[in-house]
């Protein structure tokens, strides 16, 4: 196990290395190095997490290592099948990196062993987990679009037609592509505030406890969902689409880190060390 996530820790570097490399030059030979590697680390990342799932009984995201790694899993997967899509090659090089770091980082944090309720096993609790980490994995991207958007209008608003501006893709597509991740991220995480509640009602009798994570989950979809709204009836593209999907995964940090570090609550038993 150890040696796979070496190997994996290495080919991400790899691919990341790639990436950053065709932003610099724009050789496209980078660009499908990059995603290559990607796709072997994504299969070793997959692995990994199998392996987990085999020894346990359980999806491996009941403690913080467990937690970033499947939020790097989702990160990769949601670009892999997002290049299909748009063949945005460019957003590699801050998807990959990213998912890279998050792997890295959940690689040094210890393994610890803890107990979990057997409830916990539920098909439900199966598909809520991985539907919100997918969901989140999109508004990852969604933001990397959102950043990129920000740089290259930058970049002719102030006719600076340089670095970036030779690199990044078009406005409309890097505002469409940051659409439909907000709106694939909108809908699967949806599913998975339903898995959850449904979920809670069987577990603990109530849809909602007001855990400090329900909470904070409730502000960053009804976010989303206002953001959504305001694209389909009010024109909101471009800038404000942007900076509303980065405000959107701030939240989802702060939700991630607050549950954690700030707040207590029967989802901190999850994701912590």
């Amino acid at each position: 196990m150890e040696y796979l996530k070496t190997i994996c820790v290495l080919t991400y570097i790899l691919s990341s290395v790639s990436y950053i490399l065709f932003l610099f030059v724009q050789k496209e030979r980078y660009s499908k190095i990059g995603y290559y590697l990607l796709c072997l680390s994504f299969v070793m990342h997959s692995t990994v997490i199998f392996i987990g799932f085999h020894e346990t009984g359980h999806i491996p995201a009941y403690n913080l290592r467990g937690a970033i790694m499947i939020a790097s899993w989702s990160i990769s997967l949601v670009y892999i099948v997002l290049k299909f899509r748009y063949e945005l090659k460019i957003l590699g090089t801050l998807s990959v990196p990213l998912a890279c770091i998050l792997f890295l980082i959940a690689t040094q944090l210890p393994a610890t062993e803890q107990f979990i309720n057997p409830s916990y096993k539920s098909i439900w609790v199966f598909i809520h987990i991985t539907a919100m980490f997918a969901g989140e994995g999109a508004f990852a991207l969604a933001c990397c679009c959102a950043l990129l958007f920000l740089i290259q209008e930058h970049a002719i608003k102030n006719k600076m037609h340089g670095f970036f501006f030779k690199r990044l893709p078009s406005l409309e597509l890097l505002d469409s592509t940051c659409n439909t991740c907000i709106n694939v991220g909108f809908a699967i995480i949806t599913l998975g505030f339903i898995t959850g509640l449904v979920f809670a009602k069987m577990t603990w009798g109530q849809f909602i406890s007001m855990d400090p994570k329900e909470i904070l989950s409730a502000i960053t979809w009804l976010t989303y969902a206002v953001l959504i709204h305001g694209r389909l009836t009010m024109g909101w593209k471009g800038r404000k689409s942007a900076i509303m999907a980065i405000i959107g995964f701030l939240l989802i940090i702060f939700t991630f880190i607050g549950v954690n570090f700030l707040f207590n609550g029967h989802h901190g038993e999850f994701t912590r060390f």
